[in-house]
């Protein structure tokens, strides 16, 4: 019990840290600037609020993300983690992102260049050592790294459409994650858990100022960081979890399926739908389901509540189903599939019928 007390509290205590840091970079980026990051002046079309609000939100993630790491290797100095290579790996590739998501808020980089530096961040996720690892082949696991880092640093950037959407189905996909950890090594700690929460508390102070009505945006500085962070941890944490406890591959993928539920359907509704009226998926528009549901009725905090919904009850599947895999009950892993293609159904069919009532 004395060690599961010292591991709740080093953790509660990062996760306070990562709170109160995020929180406070956040404070005085909406106090100090008035123009810096500032979003929609010229792109409302795509963009839905129609306020111009500072995009600095992703600003606090990373910079919790650094601190974090530096702290752990100043209280646990014998891990030596700046030696460590994977982590070198994620700090390089973090950063990579980071320094996109500005360029991208600051100057609106060109399709082409962004997707190379994504590329570029997938390549150095996977020569540091953090791989898919699916098939017997590691090509094709290199591979499908760099693809499943690119989709994700995407799929989180095209969600990031509404107040308070991005960083609430993000805190659940990454306290998968975590539990994913605990469940595996049975309730313990290492460096890897004690970062991931304190990006979660980093994530819960932006929300204070990004859930509608929000102050601030997290802006593609964020959106960027956080699908390559989210990326690296649901390889480690998720989708190979049958290379750590023998689980079955195609149960490592419901799970993983089942954690990126809420994120996953919005980018897949949002292709279809796009290719079908025949543009291009990767150019913004009013068209995401979180929109639609406003189209049909709903306001903009009952919108942000439903994906909370969505989240808490992906996250709670997705441990559920690791729990029961780990213990000899592989088949409840259908639960999660099952979730998913019903969350599917309701949200790309409601695209379907709910359209906005004018052009906007």
């Amino acid at each position: 019990m004395s060690v599961v007390l010292s591991i709740l509290f080093q953790l509660g205590g990062f996760l306070l840290g990562g709170y109160l840091l995020s929180y406070g970079i956040n404070l005085l980026s909406l106090r100090f600037t008035k123009s810096l990051g500032i979003r929609n002046k010229n792109d409302l079309t795509v963009r839905w609020s129609n306020e111009s609000k500072p995009s600095l939100g992703g600003i606090s993630l990373y910079f919790v993300f650094l601190f974090s790491g530096i702290l752990f290797a100043i209280f646990y100095f014998e891990d030596h983690i700046f030696r460590d290579k994977e982590y070198l790996g994620l700090l390089g590739a973090a950063s990579i992102a980071f320094i996109l998501g500005i360029t991208d808020d600051t100057f609106n980089t060109r399709p082409l260049i962004k997707l190379s530096t994504q590329i570029l961040c997938g390549v150095i996720i996977a020569l540091s050592g953090t791989t898919v690892d699916l098939t017997s082949s590691d090509n094709a696991n290199f591979a499908l790294t760099i693809i499943w880092i690119v989709g994700l640093m995407n799929s989180l950037n095209m969600l990031d459409n509404m107040d308070g959407i991005t960083g609430t189905v993000s805190i659940f996909i990454l306290a998968s994650c975590l539990g994913t950890n605990f469940i595996i090594l049975d309730f313990n700690t290492n460096f890897w858990s004690v970062i991931l929460v304190a990006q979660i508390g980093a994530l819960i102070g932006f929300l204070r100022f990004n859930i509608y009505p929000s102050k601030m945006f997290m802006g593609d500085t964020g959106s960027m960081f956080l699908g390559l962070f989210i990326g690296f941890y649901s390889i480690k944490g998720l989708i190979n979890t049958s290379v750590n406890e023998h689980i079955p591959q195609w149960v490592s993928i419901l799970i993983t399926l089942t954690a990126m539920a809420p994120a996953s359907i919005d980018t897949i509704t949002v292709i279809i739908n796009r290719l079908r009226a025949g543009k291009s998926p990767m150019v913004g528009g009013k068209d995401h389901t979180t929109h639609h549901l406003v189209y049909s009725g709903k306001t903009d905090k009952q919108v942000w509540l439903i994906f909370l919904l969505l989240s808490v009850t992906s996250g709670a599947l997705a441990l559920l189903l690791i729990y029961g895999s780990k213990h000899g009950k592989p088949s409840v892993a259908f639960i999660g599939l099952l979730f998913f293609c019903v969350t599917f159904y309701w949200l790309y069919r409601n695209t379907i019928l709910y359209k906005p009532k004018e052009k906007v």
